[in-house]
């Protein structure tokens, strides 16, 4: 398994508010998108897009 290190500074805006993340790895890079996902799409839309993204990979190419 690769180490990924993560220098970010993520800073998102919507009409109800905004919000900065600074993330420090893959994992909380993905939960930040998939909380920013939720924001936008609800939950049905982004499990959806999740769905589709994992239906790329198989589980088998990582494990």
């Amino acid at each position: 398994m690769a180490i990924v290190s993560i220098d970010a500074d993520i800073k998102a805006k919507w009409p109800q508010g905004q919000c900065s993340y600074s993330p420090g790895s893959a994992e909380e890079m993905a939960i930040i998108g998939v909380d920013l996902l939720v924001k936008e799409l609800g939950t049905a839309g982004a499990q959806a897009f999740i769905s589709q993204v994992f239906e790329k990979y198989p589980c088998s190419i990582y494990e």
